[in-house]
C-alpha cells in the first residue's frame, strides 16, 4: 500500500486538524479524549470552542499549545506538522508561534512582580530587545496603562486576566489560545475580557481560539464550534460579523436552537469517570484543580451514604 503524503494546508489556514485522536493510558485504563476530530481555523479568525466538561476541548487546546502530542491523525499549525516536531522545534514554537492564557491566573502571573514586570518576563527569557516599551504598549492595548506599576494583589480578577493576555502576546505570537479565560470572573468582567480579545484580534490580526463551556460566547464571537464526545459536532456560527452587544434574537432559529441545546447539555451534564477493576478512578483535571489537588497528593476518602467524597488533606 502506498504511503500517504500529508500536504501542508493553504497559506490562509492557521490550524488544521484531520482525524485527530488522543488516547490517555494509565496502566489498565485507556481514555479516548479525542475521537477523530476535524477542524480548520483560518488566519486572523476569532473563534470559540464550546462543549460540556469532558468533551475534549481542553485536550485539543493543550495539543495546539504544544503541551501534549496527538496519538493519531494530523495536526498542522502555521503550516508546520506538529507530529514531526523535535524538542528544539517545540521550544521555538512555544516561544514565537503560540501564546496561552489560562483560567487560573497563577499559571500566568508572578505575584511579587508588577504588571509591567510580569509582561516583560517572557521577553527577557527570549532575549527580546526593547521589552520595556513593548510591555507598556501591550498594557495600553488591554487598557491597563494606569495600572502598570501595580502589584497583582492590588488588582481585580478582571485586571489580572488582562495582564495575563498581555503576557501571552509579549513575544508577538501568531496564535493566541485561551482556556476558560472568563471562568473565574463575574458576567460583567467576562464581557470586558472578551472585548479585549475582540479588539486585539481586530487590531493585530492574531488568530484567537477561546475554549469554554459557556455557550453564551456565541453571542460575542463570529465563529463557534461545538465539540461532543471528542468530535466536532456542529458549527453554531460561521463567519458572522462581530457586533458588540449582538442579541440572541439576531441569530437564526437554527442557531438559537443549537445554542439552547448546548446550554441544556452543559448545565445538565453528568460527569462520568471510568472505574477500573482495581477500583481506580480517573478524575477530571478541572475537578482536581478546583480542589487544589495535584497528581501524587494524598487525599481523604469518606463513604457518605450512597456517595464517596474526596477531600484535600
Amino acid at each position: 500500500m502506498p504511503k500517504t503524503i500529508l500536504l501542508a494546508p493553504p497559506e490562509n489556514v492557521m490550524v488544521r486538524c484531520d482525524n485527530l485522536v488522543k488516547i490517555y493510558k494509565s496502566r489498565d485504563i485507556e481514555v479516548m479524549a479525542l475521537q477523530g476530530l476535524d477542524l480548520t481555523v483560518e488566519r486572523g479568525e476569532l473563534m470559540g470552542i464550546v462543549g460540556a466538561s469532558g468533551s475534549g476541548k481542553s485536550t485539543l487546546l493543550n495539543m495546539l499549545g504544544g503541551l501534549d502530542k496527538p496519538s493519531a491523525g494530523s495536526l498542522f499549525v502555521d503550516g508546520k506538522d506538529m507530529l514531526k516536531f523535535t524538542d528544539k522545534d517545540l521550544i521555538e514554537y512555544k516561544r514565537h508561534t503560540v501564546g496561552f492564557v489560562w483560567q487560573n491566573n497563577a499559571r500566568n502571573l508572578i505575584p511579587y512582580l508588577t504588571a509591567l514586570e510580569n509582561v516583560e518576563m517572557p521577553m527577557m527569557l527570549s532575549g527580546y530587545e526593547g521589552r520595556r516599551k513593548r510591555a507598556e504598549h501591550l498594557l495600553d492595548m488591554v487598557g491597563l496603562s494606569a495600572r502598570k506599576n501595580s502589584m497583582l494583589g492590588q488588582m481585580s480578577g478582571g485586571e489580572q486576566q488582562r495582564v495575563a493576555i498581555a503576557i501571552a502576546l509579549a513575544n508577538n505570537p501568531k496564535l493566541l489560545l485561551a482556556d476558560e479565560p472568563t471562568g473565574a470572573v463575574d458576567t460583567k468582567t467576562a464581557g470586558n475580557v472578551l472585548d479585549v480579545f475582540r479588539r486585539l484580534n481586530k487590531e493585530t490580526g492574531v488568530t484567537v481560539i477561546i475554549v469554554t463551556h459557556d455557550v453564551n460566547l456565541a453571542k460575542s464571537i463570529d465563529r463557534v464550534v461545538a465539540i461532543r464526545d471528542g468530535k466536532t459536532s456542529s458549527e453554531l456560527i460561521r463567519k458572522k460579523p462581530v457586533l458588540t452587544g449582538i442579541s440572541f434574537e439576531q441569530l437564526s432559529e437554527q442557531q438559537q436552537a443549537e445554542i439552547r441545546a448546548m446550554q441544556e447539555e452543559s448545565e445538565g451534564h453528568d460527569e462520568l469517570v471510568l472505574l477500573d477493576k482495581a477500583g481506580r478512578l480517573q478524575i477530571p483535571k478541572e475537578y482536581l484543580s478546583a480542589l487544589g489537588i495535584n497528581g501524587g497528593d494524598k487525599v481523604r476518602v469518606e463513604l457518605d451514604g450512597d456517595k464517596i467524597s474526596i477531600y484535600k488533606q
